[in-house]
């Protein structure tokens, strides 16, 4: 049978077919820690340049998101973290918990096990941001526990401790806080220390696929791997307690060892470009820029372009790159600097509205600093000079230190302090 379609219909369905297209047309995603290729830079245009008074538009702000310096990772329609007795639970336990990213509120919450009160109050509570793929979530508690849930409800498929089951070893005593990397199949973490310094799971089942033993590791750090090509040899970037390394995606083998003197902790993440990796730790330690050189069969060495500058150092806060320049705090003194990568000159460092650590993220040639008073800083990404473009104090900051990274996505700004969840619009007038 012939099917006849008359000139109106098909006038009528060619018209709705743009309005059919923009609908499915996916929103970007923030799917782990520093967005989705972990440098803290996000691939967005047409922002303010400058903020108003009171900072940029409030969109909208809910509760639930529990205690803890976890930021956000969102997909699709949703944005997870992870907190310590949430304001919608009725326990002081730690919980994954999601909620919708256009207005808010809460969809579901999961248990993951008892809140970390180890240390100082300011050191307790939840730290590691969630990782999403397809439609899994996956979170490390500080205790070590690695946990996969449906995204959609929350439902737990897996969990696995990382000290327990894979022999780990955490190389200070603040808990893990890593965000884990999903790499096609593979679920790649760093449970620390000699056994199992890095390690692969199959990502469905929690299963050990390898594990890398570098010699006499100090135990798992703070930061989160990060992926480099090199030369045909795919590579896992990570810093632990005893400094940076490289280890072959395919098997496991570690193939450089960038060792540093025993500090108190190694957390910022490092930063990859082609074959370069900046390495940054706190405490006096300082930064130093490493090239990655490829060799036969898939061998990786490294050299070193500059040792560590203490001009560099950074405890927390992390550190971007624009351009040909890093953007960080000086160590938590809440003293943003700008330095040449390939020198490591520092060509500016001052203060501004902010004060304590500073977690840093950037877009469109702008810097987004989230200090630890709740102070939200808007400077301009140039190696000119230090100049403030707006800035706001987030609301229901200043009980504890604002630690979160902040979040640019969508024309959108996402914060977390605390219990706390909020939205801003960052979308300039036309």
């Amino acid at each position: 049978m012939r099917l006849f379609i008359s000139t109106l219909a098909l006038a009528t369905i060619a018209g709705l077919l743009p309005c059919v297209a923009a609908a499915a047309t996916p929103a970007r995603d923030w799917p782990s820690f520093r967005g989705p290729d972990r440098t803290g830079v996000a691939d967005e245009s047409g922002l303010l340049k400058e903020w108003p008074e009171k900072g940029p538009p409030l969109v909208w702000e809910s509760k639930g998101a529990g205690r803890g310096y976890a930021s956000l990772a969102i997909v699709g329609n949703r944005i997870f973290t992870l907190g310590d007795a949430p304001s919608t639970a009725d326990d002081e336990d730690e919980y994954l918990v999601a909620f919708d990213r256009e207005t808010g509120k809460q969809l579901w919450k999961h248990k993951t096990g008892p809140a970390w009160d180890k240390g100082k109050p300011t050191w307790q509570s939840s730290r590691s941001t969630p990782t999403v793929d397809g439609d899994r979530v996956y979170v490390l508690t500080a205790q070590g526990d690695l946990i996969c849930c449906l995204a959609a409800t929350g439902k737990e498929r897996w969990h696995k401790n990382l000290e327990k089951d894979l022999g780990g070893k955490k190389g200070d005593g603040w808990g893990y806080s890593e965000s884990v990397l999903i790499d096609g199949d593979k679920l790649i973490c760093t449970p620390g220390g000699e056994k199992a310094t890095m390690a692969a799971l199959n990502k469905m089942t929690g299963e050990t696929i390898w594990t890398t033993s570098r010699p006499e590791d100090r135990g798992a750090g703070h930061a989160s791997i990060v992926i480099a090509e090199v030369g045909g040899t795919r590579v896992y970037v990570q810093t632990t307690a005893s400094g940076a390394l490289g280890v072959r995606a395919s098997d496991g083998k570690l193939l450089w060892s960038y060792e540093i003197d025993k500090t108190t902790a190694v957390i910022p993440t490092p930063i990859v470009r082609d074959n370069l990796v900046f390495f940054v730790a706190g405490y006096k330690r300082g930064g130093a820029l490493l090239k990655q050189v490829p060799g036969e069969k898939g061998e990786v060495k490294v050299e070193e372009i500059y040792p560590l500058n203490k001009a560099l150092s950074n405890k927390h806060g992390g550190a971007v790159l624009v351009g040909d320049y890093l953007y960080a705090d000086s160590e938590d003194q809440g003293i943003p600097y700008c330095a040449e990568l390939m020198t490591g000159e520092v060509k500016w460092k001052g203060r501004t509205s902010g004060h304590g650590s500073a977690a840093v993220a950037a877009a469109d040639d702008r810097l987004y600093l989230h200090f630890a008073d709740g102070a939200m800083v808007l400077l301009k990404a140039t190696p000119d000079g230090l100049e403030e473009v707006g800035s706001f104090i987030v609301p229901g900051s200043g009980e504890r230190p604002s630690w979160s990274h902040p979040v640019i996505l969508d024309g959108k700004l996402y914060l977390r302090e605390q219990d706390t969840i909020l939205c801003y619009d960052l979308r300039a007038s036309k």
